[in-house]
């Protein structure tokens, strides 16, 4: 199936590992050229040049803390004077720390809003005038499945993934009569860096060890196992494409069956 997104431009965020980096080789693979951003400004280079030899595409890597608003703002500056445009973007961000309302201290919350949700809001305003004037754009929010069925001990991430769903919803109304959809993804239990964290926090919580907190975990997901983060960027690349020209303001869950809600 061809997508339609050879030319367009891309801008992913936390995209040097895990589930944004396997995004950013989704749109690569469709010709999608790249504007990719991580704290880390040796591993988003890295990233960024090894996508563009791979697939023939321009990739640049930039240096952003999506939690600080200057950096949220820089970012999308570079985007716009290096590729002109921006048409699809993915917003990502490390999890808030685990914890319960009680272990986290006050500071927790004010630093897991600016993360979490401040960038979300900062990156749409960022790309949202340019979108519209062309009448044409994707945002992807990448949130949790915690926003339909929360997870024990990750009360901010529950909290605050939920406040981006009512902002992505509420958009998305808003945006639709310019051509520009919204839509949020939800992974569920995948393998990458952020769920070894939760393994090892759940350990400490609960007197068991990381393996233990895992199989737990397999043990709840319908068909056995953890996602792939490519599993997850497929969805992705589907949801930013031409073909999805009428899917918005949906949450999706890409997490084995997990959920157990009916809707």
């Amino acid at each position: 199936m061809d997508l339609q997104l050879r030319g367009k431009v891309a801008l992913v965020a936390a995209s040097s590992r895990g589930l944004g980096r396997a995004i950013a080789e989704a749109l690569a693979a469709e010709g999608a050229d790249l504007v990719l951003a991580a704290r880390d400004a040796a591993a988003i280079a890295e990233v960024a040049r090894e996508l563009a030899s791979r697939h023939g595409v321009k990739a640049i890597g930039v240096r952003a803390d999506v939690s600080l608003a200057a950096d949220v703002q820089a970012l999308v500056a570079t985007a716009l004077r290096e590729c002109g445009r921006v048409d699809i973007l993915v917003t990502n961000a490390g999890g808030p720390p685990a914890g319960t309302f009680e272990s986290l201290p006050a500071d927790a919350w004010p630093k897991a809003v600016a993360l979490t949700l401040e960038s979300v809001v900062g990156l749409c305003r960022g790309v949202l005038p340019g979108m519209k004037e062309r009448r044409w754009g994707r945002i992807l929010n990448v949130t949790s499945i915690a926003v339909k069925q929360p997870v024990d001990n990750l009360i901010l991430s529950n909290s605050l993934r939920a406040a981006v769903t009512g902002f992505a919803r509420t958009l998305a109304n808003e945006v639709a009569p310019f051509g520009i959809t919204v839509n949020n993804l939800m992974p569920g239990y995948t393998r990458t860096e952020r769920i070894e964290n939760l393994a090892n926090a759940g350990a400490k919580a609960n007197g068991t060890t990381p393996a233990q907190e895992l199989a737990r975990w397999e043990g709840q997901i319908p068909m056995g196992r953890l996602g792939e983060p490519h599993e997850f960027a497929a969805l992705a690349a589907f949801l930013a494409s031409e073909r999805a020209s009428y899917i918005t303001a949906q949450s999706i869950a890409v997490d084995g069956g997990w959920i157990r809600s009916l809707l």
